[in-house]
């Protein structure tokens, strides 16, 4: 079993073989593959900051000098920091791509998933700011393969209006092949869709006041179609209901082939259909609706178009609320620009290692068990049930 875990280590250590140490060499007294992987250890048992990391580091220290190079034994406080500090997140999130494509073909082979989602969104850190220094919170906008429960990568960008700009930039981290890209109005531009159909992807994008024009030509194309239901026109329909913590609620799904008289409709790269949900809500005898619209690259289908939309709303259910919760993210106060986008990550990359972990135990509990548990934590960080 001792040989199945230092394997299953040499290989994760080999993932940050070609990343070039950005210390001086003055300042190499631990190995940066070392220090990275107990970086990853110490998050998945509950670390939230270096402070934390070198204090876990100090408890397992008998544990990490067998597992890692550790000639000088575990780092202090001051070396993850440097560490997380000077890696260019861009450099240290690109180490684990092939971790995360072995990951990714595993879970395709799990559940069968032929073409998943990937759900595009963003989230800011409430309180990684630092307005005395002229340091914004911190926004970044990452990729979630919602079947799947992994974070696929994320970028940095300065505020929530800069998603724009970020989003291109994220899909060209990520292969997107095959995928059904979901992303909320802000990235619904028409670059993004082109970027997506030139992927060989398809697109779900929702709409509202950022693209005026479009959202007014959508709600009237099937607005008129509705008064005649549907009739004269491709379309299709699902309704969905369910029961849950004191609220009920039904929700429509309406798809049809766009019109070829819709106002705008040549810019958008591969628009095939355009959508609504309706979502009736009735709680503590109160009744509210929301009605969303959409675009997309997919052919009429609406159990598919509501696929689509649901495993959307994963990336704040599964993810987001995960961070906040479990990792307890948005009250995060680290402050310096690079460590924080390198936490950050860590936190996603870590988050994902649990959700692909087959106990049935909660995200909390499993955490708490890598603390408790060095076998645990080796099956977490392995992707195995040693």
């Amino acid at each position: 079993m001792a040989n199945i875990k230092q394997n299953d280590i040499d290989e994760i250590i080999q993932h940050f073989a070609e990343l070039e140490d950005p210390r001086s060499t003055i300042n190499r007294q631990h190995p940066l593959s070392s220090v990275l992987v107990i970086a990853l250890m110490a998050v998945l048992a509950g670390a939230a900051g270096p402070t934390a990391i070198a204090k876990w580091a100090a408890m397992k220290e008998e544990f990490l000098v067998k597992l890692l190079d550790l000639p000088r034994g575990v780092p202090r406080k001051d070396v993850f920091r440097r560490v997380l500090m000077i890696l260019k997140p861009a450099a240290f999130q690109a180490c684990f791509a092939n971790w995360l494509q072995s990951l990714r073909d595993a879970a395709t082979a799990a559940t069968g998933v032929e073409q998943p989602i990937l759900a595009i969104d963003g989230k800011t850190l409430r309180r990684s700011h630092d307005h005395k220094n002229g340091l914004g919170a911190l926004h970044s906008v990452s990729v979630w393969a919602s079947e799947f429960g992994l974070s696929l990568g994320q970028v940095a960008c300065a505020e929530k209006s800069n998603e724009i700009t970020a989003i291109p930039e994220l899909l060209r981290l990520v292969d997107i092949k095959g995928a059904i890209i979901t992303i909320d109005a802000m990235g619904t531009q028409k670059a993004i869709a082109s970027q997506i159909v030139e992927g060989e992807a398809d697109y779900v994008l929702a709409l509202k006041g950022n693209q005026e024009t479009l959202h007014q030509a959508v709600m009237g194309a099937i607005n008129k179609e509705w008064e005649n239901d549907f009739a004269d026109v491709k379309a299709s329909r699902l309704q969905t209901s369910e029961t849950a913590h004191g609220r009920a609620e039904t929700r429509t799904y309406i798809q049809m082939a766009v019109p070829e008289s819709l106002p705008g409709l040549k810019p958008w790269k591969g628009l095939k259909s355009i959508g609504v949900v309706v979502s009736d809500c009735v709680r503590n005898g109160k009744k509210t609706s929301e009605v969303r619209y959409y675009i997309s690259s997919l052919n009429v289908d609406a159990k598919r178009f509501a696929h689509a939309v649901r495993s959307h709303w994963g990336i704040e259910n599964a993810c987001h609320w995960s961070l906040d919760v479990t990792y307890r993210e948005d009250e995060s106060r680290i402050r310096e620009k690079h460590l924080r986008e390198n936490f950050a990550w860590l936190n996603r990359l870590t988050l994902s290692l649990l959700k692909q972990h087959p106990g049935r135990d909660s995200l909390v509990m499993k955490r708490r068990s890598c603390g408790w548990s060095d076998d645990f934590l080796l099956q977490v960080l392995a992707g195995s049930t040693l």
